[in-house]
């Protein structure tokens, strides 16, 4: 989810007389959508692969834990456990996987990065960390289908844990087939506690390995020589 622009200054009457453009309000600088630097990875699952790229620049603290857990082999084996909200032909809500809070895998929590100070937004594809109160997440994720905009900060909101909201990390580039295929699994209506009873997958979802996608720019990667 990154674009580049060029920066672009519109200028008009160019064949008009010198004396002509002297009258004319000189033209806005169209300033270019910036490009933040992301960093992709590649979770692999049962039922297919999916691309990520994080938000490295502009959310730091919780895209870099995501990335630790991925180089620690923290998410290998972990599972897509949780499906959230209507499933059939436009289907809506979230997925959550993740470590489940297993002390064998899990790290110490990090800082909470509200979408108010990054920017992000839980629109389609946006991944976001699971947590209780702000500043308790740690490996445990999910990943929007279609826009959830309610999870954002909202600073009119009636608690405080709303108006902080979740944090955004990231966007799904690739493979959100694998995203709705893992939403539509069948639900075990006895599984889970309390507000998340019947809303866990009755055969969980393996992510099989998690790590970083390839990268043209990786040295560990053969150059490509150019075409003439």
């Amino acid at each position: 989810m990154t674009f580049k622009r060029t920066l672009t200054l519109a200028l008009a009457c160019l064949s008009a007389p010198l004396a002509a453009q002297d009258t004319l309000a000189p033209q806005p600088l169209i300033e270019a959508e910036r490009r933040y630097e992301t960093v992709s990875v590649v979770l692999s699952t049962s039922l297919g692969e999916i691309t990520i790229a994080l938000e490295t620049e502009r959310a730091p603290i919780t895209a870099g834990n995501f990335l630790r857990y991925v180089e620690e082999g923290r998410f290998d084996g972990t599972l897509f456990y949780r499906a959230l909200g209507p499933k059939g032909e436009e289907p809506s809500g979230l997925i959550q996987g993740g470590t489940q809070f297993d002390p064998e895998r899990i790290l110490d929590p990090i800082a909470h990065e509200s979408t108010a100070d990054t920017g992000l937004s839980h629109t389609d594809g946006a991944i976001s960390m699971a947590r209780y109160e702000p500043g308790t997440a740690t490996g445990d994720f999910s990943i929007m289908i279609g826009d959830q905009r309610g999870l954002d900060a909202r600073a009119k909101a009636e608690t405080e844990d709303q108006k902080l909201g979740y944090a955004v990390f990231g966007y799904v580039t690739d493979g959100m087939d694998v995203i709705r295929a893992i939403h539509s699994a069948p639900i075990d209506p006895d599984k889970g506690e309390g507000w998340m009873k019947g809303q866990m997958i009755a055969q969980p979802v393996v992510i099989t390995e998690a790590k970083r996608a390839p990268n043209a720019l990786d040295p560990q990667e053969p150059a490509v020589e150019p075409a003439f």
